[in-house]
């Protein structure tokens, strides 16, 4: 049996490369697809970079050309779209770019599959943000939407353009309604990796406080390495379909705080400071995901808790920050 080929967009992000690594692990050829940009950052694929079957090339949603090059030239058994614009924050300061990759960077790729090869199967990373203002606990693939923000009316668009081309042409197309998922590989600006790394810094004395908004905000959270394995199962069904991908549990912020404070000795409440700037215009107050579907059609189940995942996430930023102060000269760290 000939080895597949995967295509990623989105490569460099969190997701991407633990999905990058789940493949390679499965003798898969992979080609992450990453923007041409002087600021590239490839941090969480570093470790990947010397594996003889990945392979980083060039290409970008906007620019359709590039995505019908792409798939002319390396011919993917499987596409992974997980390139977005994705902190939902920044979706309200730059809503027209967010549409632009969130949405129409979307339509760019199905059509790319649809030109190139209908055969090849395709994966879309949909959002529990899609959800919103939710009208139904907990949410499954049946519940209606109700964003909340820029970036979750972006998702709406690109799962329903995903339902519309499989719908239309014929192709394996899935979307994955993926609820929140974290790792030690989150961007410093999403709340769980903000007050883990806080948490570690206040630990050895370097910061005093952390600012955030919302506390009674509640999510569902899971961990990202186990939900990238949930993206290739639905690839591997006989029919294409949507399924939602969630822990089943919901945790407000403020037990988020409890839990990491907590794993250091330490009391979150003598260093959270709520800061109204951190509140959303639109909030989104709970989401909770139902993956029955998942569990029953792809024997899917989560394998790392919520005070498993706060906690590795605490460790790894401890062990992290530790790292870098010994690499700093000897004057730096005086100051």
């Amino acid at each position: 049996m000939s080895r597949k080929t995967a295509l990623i967009t989105g490569i460099t992000g969190q997701d991407g490369s633990y999905l990058a690594e789940f493949l390679l692990e499965k003798d898969y050829k992979v080609i992450g697809m990453v923007r041409r940009s002087s600021t590239v950052n490839f941090d969480r694929i570093a470790h990947l970079q010397e594996v003889e079957n990945l392979e980083i090339v060039q290409g970008d949603l906007l620019d359709q050309m590039s995505l019908i090059h792409l798939l002319n030239d390396y011919q993917p058994d499987e596409v992974y779209n997980l390139a977005a614009q994705s902190f939902v924050p920044t979706s309200w300061i730059q809503p027209v770019l967010t549409g632009e990759f969130t949405a129409l960077g979307v339509t760019r790729v199905l059509d790319a599959v649809r030109i190139v090869n209908p055969k090849i199967r395709f994966y879309q990373a949909s959002s529990s943000e899609m959800f919103g203002k939710v009208v139904e606990v907990p949410q499954k693939e049946s519940t209606p939407f109700y964003p909340r923000s820029p970036y979750g009316v972006a998702k709406v668009y690109g799962h329903w353009i995903t339902v519309n081309y499989r719908e239309s042409y014929d192709l394996f197309a899935c979307s994955g309604i993926l609820f929140n998922h974290e790792s030690p590989r989150r961007g410093l600006e999403f709340v769980t990796h903000k007050v883990t790394h806080a948490a570690a810094r206040i630990k050895l004395g370097l910061q005093k406080e952390v600012r955030l908004g919302n506390l009674e905000a509640q999510r569902d959270w899971g961990y990202a390495g186990d939900y990238v394995q949930a993206m290739w199962l639905m690839l591997q069904k006989d029919k294409p379909d949507d399924y939602v991908i969630a822990t089943g549990e919901t945790h407000s912020v403020r037990e988020l705080c409890r839990v990491a404070f907590a794993h250091l000795d330490l009391n979150y409440e003598d260093h959270v400071v709520v800061d109204e700037k951190f509140y959303r215009p639109a909030e989104v107050d709970l989401l909770i995901g139902d993956a029955s579907k998942a569990h029953a059609r792809l024997g899917w189940e989560p394998m790392v808790d919520f005070e498993g995942l706060i906690k590795l996430m605490v460790d790894a930023d401890l062990e992290a920050i530790k790292a870098e102060r010994h690499s700093l000269p000897v004057d730096s760290t005086q100051k």
